[in-house]
């Protein structure tokens, strides 16, 4: 019985394998970021789902058989598929499939493209042994971000190399809607002044940027639940999934503001609910682990004192925000620092936010511990008042940390005035961004 089990499984393996290899690849958007082919280390992309992680490993296909390699070579394996229920012990079983298909071929020379490959139990140990005694082509992709590098940092030891997928950052978009714009010229600054303020309202994710305005909602909306219930409710066994429902849409409702948890948890005890402070913060570690939101810090010399400030939380895309929300969907003001905290990220910013006693700057970008740009957000800066406090509050900031200049990113406004020594520029953000 157990025998007809495994050739049961293994055939189901060969045809995967087969399909794998005899569908043609789907049309991909080619994206910024461009995986290394033959980095000789285990290549790992992490991010929300949806995001386009599945398309890079496709992209990364598309060059191997471009460059020259038979399509029989690329093994390509989507762990969420229902006909598999595979464990760590039973990975084996792919690799005896391929041979069977394949005798001819040295298994050094294949490709492996595992996706979503958390879903398997216990797929570190095979991954490392793969990696150890068969080949050095892997590309692995998943949607927790916590799961992968505490197993990364634990048992691959350092065989890895990882990359951050996001949904689409506007320059990505804006190369896909307008190829051949020229963003000097009157006509081509209106096209990407006008699909920047689409991209406010539907975000990045691509089935979304392909999709009528009448669905985009429901498809976000659906996204929003998937995550919910089996990345947060199946995959950390909470069992009070009321409370974590209510949790997440309120750091949707609080994105581009300070996050408080203690305000939640008197909000929960005042409706009758039970649960401890230290399981709602179980939940933004949950929530940042599955790429819901993004919560940034409070910049502090101390990097105990900044992990352990108020942090500013940010939905993983403005989009899903405004989908999800109506008062965020009618803030443009929320919506616009919210995408450009997320455009700085999808670049590979670390950032936080600067406070002092009297004025706030929205972001600062930091490298190597050093501060070397400031910025500030507004959507609208026709107000005097509006205009003069964030001037004031991005020349304090410049001025602390010893920077020449500093951004007011804001729609359809563009020069540079020099305040207190420092140079202000205010910029179109789709400038800032493209």
């Amino acid at each position: 019985m157990e025998y007809n089990v495994i050739m049961n499984r293994k055939d189901i393996l060969k045809t995967i394998i087969s399909d794998g290899q005899t569908t043609p690849l789907p049309k991909v958007w080619r994206r910024q970021l461009e995986l290394p082919i033959d980095s000789e280390k285990i290549v790992t992309l992490t991010g929300v789902r949806r995001s386009g992680k599945t398309y890079h490993l496709f992209g990364t296909m598309e060059q191997l058989v471009e460059s020259g390699v038979d399509s029989t070579k690329l093994l390509y394996i989507n762990f969420e598929d229902e006909r598999l229920r595979l464990s760590g012990e039973e990975m084996d079983e792919i690799l005896q499939a391929y041979r069977e298909l394949y005798p001819d071929t040295n298994l050094s020379d294949v490709y492996f493209f595992f996706d979503e490959i958390q879903e398997v139990d216990g797929w570190e140990k095979f991954v490392d042994r793969l990696y150890s005694s068969i080949t050095k082509h892997i590309f692995i992709t998943g949607s927790n971000s916590k799961f992968l590098s505490k197993e990364i940092a634990t048992s691959l030891r350092g065989r890895t190399i990882t990359y951050e997928v996001y949904p689409l950052s506007f320059s990505e978009l804006a190369s896909i809607t307008y190829p051949d714009v020229d963003p000097n010229s009157s006509r081509g600054k209106a096209q990407l002044a006008n699909l920047y303020d689409k991209y406010l309202i539907r975000g990045g994710f691509p089935e979304v940027i392909k999709s009528d305005d009448s669905i985009k909602d429901k498809i976000l909306q659906e996204y929003f639940n998937v995550m919910l219930l089996h990345d947060l409710v199946e995959r950390y066994n909470i069992s009070q999934s009321v409370i974590l429902k209510y949790f997440c849409k309120r750091v949707v409702a609080t994105t581009a503001s300070e996050f408080s948890v203690n305000k939640i948890y008197n909000e929960l005890k005042s409706q009758g609910y039970h649960i401890s402070k230290d399981t709602l913060y179980s939940y933004v570690d949950n929530i940042e682990s599955i790429y819901l939101a993004r919560f940034v810090p409070k910049y502090s010399e101390s990097f105990v004192k900044s992990e352990n400030s108020q942090k500013k939380v940010y939905i993983i895309d403005q989009g899903m925000g405004a989908s999800l929300d109506f008062k965020l969907a009618g803030d443009k003001g929320r919506l616009l620092e919210t995408t450009v905290a997320l455009e700085l990220l999808k670049q590979g910013s670390q950032i936080a936010y600067s406070q002092d006693e009297t004025s706030e700057c929205d972001f600062v970008k930091i490298n190597k511990e050093q501060v070397i740009e400031a910025i500030q957000v507004t959507y609208d800066i026709s107000d005097k008042k509006t205009l003069e406090r964030e001037i004031n509050g991005l020349v304090r900031c410049c001025k602390r940390f010893g920077l020449s200049e500093g951004y007011i990113l804001t729609i359809g406004a563009d020069e540079t005035n020099k305040v207190d020594g420092i140079d202000v520029h205010i910029l179109s953000a789709w400038k800032y961004s493209y």
